[in-house]
């Protein structure tokens, strides 16, 4: 890896039985998965070499965090290089398991464009990511979409009225998290004023400017 993974980033593992989770896997994950399935980054402080990560199953209850050492990943995939919605091009894909034609893909074949346009650094996160990544069914007919807006700078007012507009069209619920390189806030949270939940390394701080929040360290880019 050339670069520090980032949170979202989804890493696929060379040494799968280097997913530490302190104690025994879950029944549901094994090596076997994790040769085909990517890990998540987590956000949170880790020691030396150690990277904060989270397996997921095919279903919402399977869920399993951890770390893992950095010399284990193969490679990693980021949110912004599964930006335009495509088949996945791995072979894990079976017969009649394609999910693009359900809601949060469609949904996803819908914003990328309008998100094109508006020059924004973004891409899909959660199970629309997962899927596009490694062609894994994770996704139902009421999956939501997740996405991520890298902005380390603020966005114009007129931006995110834009993409809150955008995000209203479409027909299953989208969650749109920004992230500014110091931590993650939900786009709408902010878009009501207030002060907003700035997700950190270090543990949630409440900021009334997620950009410029006092004692929270920007995080490795």
């Amino acid at each position: 890896m050339k670069n520090p993974p980032r949170p979202h980033d989804l890493l696929f593992l060379r040494l799968p039985d280097r997913f530490d989770t302190g104690g025994d896997w879950p029944a549901w994950l094994d090596a076997a998965w994790l040769t085909q399935a990517p890990l998540v980054v987590r956000r949170e402080a880790a020691p030396g070499s150690l990277l904060p990560v989270g397996a997921r199953g095919l279903s919402r209850s399977e869920r399993c965090k951890g770390y893992v050492q950095r010399d284990a990943v193969a490679r990693c995939v980021t949110p912004e290089m599964l930006a335009r919605p495509r088949l996945p091009t791995v072979h894990t894909v079976r017969a009649g398991e394609c999910q693009l034609d359900l809601p949060p893909l469609r949904a996803l074949a819908a914003m990328a464009p309008r998100l094109k346009e508006l020059g924004l650094a973004w891409g899909p996160t959660g199970g629309a990511g997962f899927y596009l990544a490694s062609g894994l069914p994770v996704l139902r007919a009421d999956s939501d979409l997740d996405l991520l807006i890298r902005a380390p700078a603020p966005l114009p007012a007129w931006v995110i009225d834009r993409v809150l507009r955008l995000q209203e069209q479409q027909d299953c619920r989208v969650d749109i998290q920004v992230d500014t390189g110091a931590g993650g806030f939900a786009l709408n949270e902010y878009a009501r004023g207030g002060r907003v939940l700035l997700k950190t390394a270090h543990g949630p701080v409440l900021a009334a400017d997620p950009w410029h929040a006092p004692d929270v360290q920007r995080e490795a880019a």
